[in-house]
């Protein structure tokens, strides 16, 4: 696995091993903006490989725009970042699904 592939570029790829013609038409990734300014990005879990893998979450908070708070709930990776956390989110992810 290359280790400076882009994290949307990987997201991509996880996203597509995912799809078998049924798992995409329930499930999917999710990214919006917050109000406050910000991103929520919300990944499905359920029938893939981390359905069942412990997640421990640690938040970041570096300033009132530079923050992350990620957790799996009900078979979901969810995390809310501030406006330039997108893809550090997404890094940590990847860090997780890779060394489940």
């Amino acid at each position: 696995m290359d280790s400076v592939e882009h994290p949307f570029d990987w997201l991509q790829r996880w996203y597509a091993e995912q799809c078998d013609g049924d798992w995409e038409h329930s499930w999917g990734v999710r990214i919006g903006p917050l109000d406050n300014p910000g991103w929520a990005i919300e990944i499905d879990l359920e029938e893939t490989s981390l359905e069942r893998t412990a997640y421990s979450a640690e938040p970041i908070r570096r300033s009132e725009t530079d923050w992350i708070f990620t957790r799996v709930e009900a078979l979901r990776f969810t995390a809310s970042c501030g406006p330039g956390n997108l893809t550090e989110v997404l890094a940590i992810f990847r860090k997780w699904a890779e060394g489940a």
